[in-house]
């Protein structure tokens, strides 16, 4: 039995054609056999350099046969056996959609254990200049560079999880240049908007119970579609809410937890909130607080609770805000009206205060205007009216 050649074994021959190829051992089949690394060049002096680079590239590197797989048969299985069952669903469908609109188009064919770091950052250069399926009407086809770092967050784990599984012998991800992330300005109705949206959803019959309940509660879109009556304590005006509704797939709706382990809690309804939900059970023929319109056994849509908002706002003239705002809108005006961050954060399923506060409270110019009047009574009850701190020459404007 001949034996096992040691990974870092290598050998070097002159081809007919006159060039040098160079052979190093980087892994070994189930059955022993060793899996090689080649190198050509031109020169024997070439290819010594290239042996060399190699040599410290898989330095104490044990391949297995998967090293032979393209990055897209890799990335195929990484999501079934690595993620499919231990993520989101639609943390999932966001995956899989990175991976077969922008990583695989570009590299799914090349050898995963052959992907190089300037492979991963032309590709993420061409990504920003022109990666976008659909045509933006202020982007064009370039990709923006929130997405670009949430791709390379995806691809980073992948090959990360292909390092440990000795499919490959470095990271090419490690290093590479992102794009910072750049958050779009989120947006809240102001107390005008507020009002104008509340009055429209109040002459809707079929949709004014939801979307007054989400803007006295903050909860997420599938938290609210996801509700049942088993959750509501008709005689303490109390919610409990103990899931997410993520998706709708042939007809079968995908109820999950809750996107975190604080999202499970418990909310005190305002007696209003409370006063609708009691009145909708006496009438409701289904265990689901908001059922579909046209099928009341299944709970409603997410996506038909998105674009039914979206009807409401441009028929009231409103700005064209996402779902989420509605959450930033109850976050912020609740903060605005007293309401401390210790508790919000426990009615909105926060692990802790400072995040409430860093991410869903926003100054809006309302918000602006009550503040200047604070401080100009302050400052006037300091200076006097007749005073003004911004007067350089110490002498008071005559008042108006």
């Amino acid at each position: 039995m001949a034996k096992r050649r040691p990974s870092g074994d290598g050998m070097v021959r002159k081809r007919e054609d006159g060039r040098w190829e160079g052979r190093i051992v980087v892994g070994h089949k189930k059955n022993g056999a060793p899996i090689f690394q080649h190198a050509y060049a031109h020169t024997q002096k070439e290819l010594t350099k290239k042996l060399h680079q190699n040599i410290e590239r898989y330095q104490d590197v044990e391949l297995t046969e998967d090293s032979r797989m393209t990055l897209g048969e890799w990335l195929d299985r990484w999501l079934t056996d690595y993620k499919e069952n231990t993520v989101r669903p639609g943390t999932f469908g966001g995956y899989r959609s990175c991976i077969e609109n922008y990583i695989k188009p570009q590299l799914g064919s090349k050898q995963v254990s052959l992907v190089t770091s300037q492979d991963v950052q032309k590709l993420y250069r061409k990504l920003k200049e022109n990666g976008r399926v659909k045509e933006h009407p202020q982007l064009g086809y370039a990709l923006s560079d929130t997405t670009i770092n949430r791709l390379h967050a995806i691809f980073h784990q992948a090959m990360e999880d292909a390092l440990h599984a000795h499919i490959i012998a470095k990271n090419p991800t490690v290093g590479a240049t992102v794009p910072k992330v750049s958050h779009a300005p989120k947006r809240v109705l102001t107390d005008k908007e507020l009002d104008t949206f509340l009055n429209a959803v109040r002459e809707d019959v079929v949709w004014g119970d939801f979307f007054y309940v989400e803007l006295t509660t903050g909860l997420r879109r599938g938290e609210i579609c996801g509700l049942m009556w088993q959750d509501f304590d008709a005689r303490s005006g109390v919610l409990q809410v103990r899931r997410t509704l993520h998706s709708r797939k042939l007809g079968v709706d995908m109820l999950g937890k809750t996107k975190t382990r604080s999202g499970e809690r418990t909310i005190v309804l305002p007696h209003s909130t409370a006063d609708i939900l009691r009145r909708r059970k006496e009438k409701s023929i289904t265990q689901w607080i908001f059922p579909d319109p046209v099928r009341p056994e299944l709970p409603l849509s997410p996506d038909c609770a998105y674009t039914h908002m979206k009807v409401i706002l441009h028929k009231a003239g409103l700005p064209d805000i996402r779902f989420h705002d509605l959450r930033h809108t109850f976050a912020t005006h609740a903060i605005a009206s007293g309401v401390d961050a210790k508790t919000l954060s426990g009615i909105l399923g926060h692990s802790n205060a400072s995040f409430t506060l860093d991410t869903y409270t926003h100054v809006t110019p309302d918000m602006q205007k009550a503040a200047s009047g604070i401080v100009g009574g302050f400052m006037e009850d300091l200076l006097g009216k007749g005073l003004r701190p911004w007067q350089s020459d110490g002498k008071a404007e005559p008042a108006q």
